[in-house]
């Protein structure tokens, strides 16, 4: 039975806060790591955490959300006992210290993102027209955790001598004396501070959420293991097909993020874009900012042109992206332009993926149903990219120090059009089977 109330505005806050979260540590993670001394094979080991995490999620902690604990409940511990290690990350600089903290949190944090979802859509009235907007509040998360960094990276020492002139003159300055050095590697370790302290905020908050009851094994129901009753839906064509795209997609995702920080800060003698390096987390959020507004609009989307459509639209804009990266990298506005097309990949495929499997899948295992998805999207597919991308920009794709960038990007190119194709061609779900995004509801499950 859908609720009788609205709770848009705390499931808003919920994942404002729990994408705050990760959004706070990821983005200088990369450059942090090698400042403390680890070796490439340590820095990987902690990079891995997350995908790892996700795959070992998908086996455990799935499970006791669904039918062991209400999930609110479950929020409320990981983000305890996770906000606590994430926050200790911040005051380690020895590798297996921070490794066994960083793997703590994860395995904590990540079945979490599966959670707020299950919640999320327990607790809406119409969740096509509504997810979007829910799921929004995640992105302005990520959003409001990046850019306070800006200001936080900066030598104040410098600012003041300078004696800026007004309000402009002043954030002209901040932004063009950035900390480096020591002094940037001591102040990197807020990052983990301050994601500590939002993981803290929302294990209180979890408490206040509305209550969700797990869900029972349903009658007949011989099976205890809600992860492998999610497996075995796998059987379903259709089915296992956006679970092949999934990893896909996911991949091609995380090749963005990998690449493309490195591709904007290029000199573009070098074949790059020449963005200044305090400027290159500001024009990447301009996705996440874009991802806002595509949010809004994602339920009259899935209305007017069905599932199927509106995912290979998602797939293709990473193909569009990588394709103006490839013959267009010296056009500085374009490329800029063209990471508005993150809303479109983000929300038109992943969140639009939630929005099926809640649709899909039985009411029992929907925590695990979306941790089956989340183990291409948050697990495999981000090993994958950890483990080529590194190898195809310094192995493959480099000559003499320079990167063929043209070359590099016309993989994630292939692989996005290769999985549009493969979508339009095999991804038939059945419209009698669950809600649909036309709003009509089918035999429950």
């Amino acid at each position: 039975m859908p609720p009788t109330q609205s709770y848009r505005g705390p499931l808003f806050l919920m994942m404002a806060l729990e994408f705050f979260i990760w959004g706070a540590w990821l983005p200088l993670i990369f450059g942090y790591l090698p400042s403390l001394g680890f070796t490439p094979g340590q820095q990987s080991m902690i990079l891995n955490a997350f995908p790892v995490a996700s795959i070992i999620g998908m086996f455990f902690s799935n499970q006791w959300a669904d039918r062991k604990f209400a999930p609110e409940k479950f929020l409320a511990f990981s983000h305890l006992v996770g906000g606590l290690a994430i926050l200790g990350c911040g005051f380690t600089k020895a590798f297996w210290p921070f490794f066994g903290l960083m793997l703590v949190h994860c395995l904590l944090y990540v079945p979490t993102i599966s959670i707020t979802n299950s919640i999320a859509f327990a607790n809406m009235k119409e969740p096509e027209k509504e997810f979007g907007i829910v799921r929004m509040g995640g992105t302005v998360g990520w959003i409001l955790a990046a850019w306070p960094f800006t200001f936080i990276f900066v030598n104040w020492d410098a600012v003041n001598a300078a004696n800026p002139a007004g309000f402009v003159d002043w954030i002209g300055k901040a932004l063009a004396n950035p900390l480096t050095g020591d002094a940037a590697k001591a102040a990197t370790k807020w990052t983990f501070i301050v994601a500590g302290i939002a993981s803290l905020v929302l294990a209180a908050f979890s408490l206040t959420l509305p209550r969700t009851e797990p869900k029972k094994v349903g009658a007949g129901a011989g099976e205890s293991l809600a992860w492998l009753e999610a497996l075995r839906l796998l059987k379903h064509p259709f089915v296992l097909v956006l679970w092949l795209v999934t990893l896909a997609d996911s991949f091609v995702h995380n090749c963005y993020f990998n690449w493309t920080g490195v591709f904007l800060g290029t000199p573009v003698a070098n074949g790059g874009v020449g963005i200044a390096s305090n400027w290159i987390a500001p024009v990447m959020s301009v996705g996440q900012i874009a991802e806002i507004l595509t949010m809004f609009v994602l339920g009259a989307t899935l209305k007017k042109f069905g599932w199927r459509t509106t995912m290979i639209v998602g797939i293709l804009g990473h193909a569009a992206r990588f394709a103006v990266y490839a013959f267009f990298p010296q056009n500085p506005a374009v490329i800029i332009l063209v990471q508005v097309l993150h809303g479109i990949c983000y929300a038109f495929f992943f969140a639009t993926v939630y929005i099926f499997v809640d649709a899909y899948f039985p009411k029992d295992i929907r925590s695990s149903a979306q941790g089956l998805f989340n183990l291409q999207i948050l697990g495999i597919g981000a090993l994958l990219a950890y483990s080529i991308c590194p190898w195809l920009m310094q192995s493959v794709y480099t000559v003499n120090s320079i990167v063929d960038f043209k070359g590099l990007f016309m993989v994630p190119l292939i692989v996005s059009s290769a999985a549009a194709v493969a979508l339009a061609l095999f991804f038939h779900p059945p419209k009698n089977t669950a809600a649909t995004a036309s709003g009509a509801t089918a035999a429950p499950h």
